[in-house]
């Protein structure tokens, strides 16, 4: 029989994305339209060992829709890997009468979420991360928030190189994963693309393709790199030493997780908050809310811990044949 859920947490945890605040707030709205009560859990597992609890409301989350960020914070909390710690956790969710929680993040916050499952709190976790590196999901919120905000960076330092007839190297986020310069490098028509999954490290051939660039008659030569190669600053100078282009190296950083959200980042995510109040409702624990084949679904946390995912060997050819 379905354990009754009536009350539940929800925290995001990990890195902040733009759209977490639309999946907090459909997770309260569906939640107390379902009858259970909702607490919100600040600064994702470590506030929870801290008990940074509070009762929400319909209204604790107006107007929030529309804003970048996670309006209950997030902190990392490395210490939420021993299983001591797990159980104490578990131990202040029923004491703060939590039976359900809800957990937007990235693979960390499943493992804590799975953790919390074993120690008989329902759980269900939500993606929030804009470097799209969950493998059971073709969406996760944030994402396409990220990539339209670093595109039009891109398009910008597009413009500075060319009249001043520069290489220049444009370091995106994503982690270990390639999917934000994959994305960018194609919807900015960039001459390169380096992404982690995919770079041989022949810095040879990227000169190469430069100096050929510069033969053509191009006037700038556009170079996205994936985070997980990084060193985007000592690359540009050795491409300088090369070639004798002068070269510069921007790093986008940290202003691909701000922003106001997209509309797909604010519409999928609302439809995934609201997804997981309802498993939780259900009596469902240990899921992961994901979507896939256009449809919204969930998945066994282990399950969707042990799915692998890689760059799509098409797209990738159809970037590099679209470069040259």
């Amino acid at each position: 029989m379905s354990k009754q859920i009536k009350t539940i947490g929800v925290l995001t945890s990990g890195g902040d994305a733009p759209g977490m605040n639309a999946a907090i707030r459909a997770v309260v709205r569906k939640s107390l339209t379902s009858g259970m009560k909702v607490k919100g859990i600040k600064r994702g597992y470590l506030g929870l060992l801290n008990e940074e609890i509070v009762d929400m409301e319909a209204y604790s989350v107006a107007d929030i829709i529309h804003t970048g960020g996670t309006i209950l914070g997030t902190a990392r909390c490395p210490e939420f890997r021993e299983e001591e710690v797990q159980a104490q956790a578990a131990e202040l969710c029923r004491k703060n009468g939590i039976d359900g929680l809800v957990v937007i993040g990235g693979d960390g916050s499943y493992r804590g979420a799975q953790a919390l499952a074993r120690h008989g709190i329902n759980t269900v976790g939500v993606p929030g991360t804009i470097d799209l590196d969950i493998a059971c999901t073709e969406y996760t919120i944030g994402f396409d928030t990220a990539i339209n905000t670093a595109m039009e960076a891109i398009d910008k330092v597009r413009d500075t190189s060319s009249s001043h007839e520069r290489c220049s190297i444009i370091e995106v986020m994503g982690r270990n994963a390639g999917y934000i310069a994959l994305w960018t490098g194609v919807a900015n028509g960039a001459e390169d693309i380096l992404l982690p999954e995919k770079y041989n490290f022949d810095e040879q051939e990227l000169i190469n393709n430069i100096v050929r660039s510069r033969k053509k008659g191009k006037t700038h030569h556009i170079v996205v790199n994936a985070e997980g190669i990084g060193h985007s600053t000592s690359m540009a100078k050795r491409i300088e030493a090369a070639t004798g282009i002068e070269t510069r190296a921007t790093i986008l950083g940290y202003l691909q997780r701000g922003g106001h959200p997209t509309c797909k980042d604010r519409f999928y995510a609302s439809i995934m908050g609201a997804y997981a109040s309802d498993l939780l409702f259900e009596g469902k624990s240990n899921r992961v809310v994901a979507y896939t084949h256009g449809k919204f679904v969930d998945y066994d946390i282990e399950e969707a811990l042990n799915m692998k995912k890689g760059i799509d060997d098409y797209q990738y050819d159809i970037c590099r044949k679209l470069s040259r």
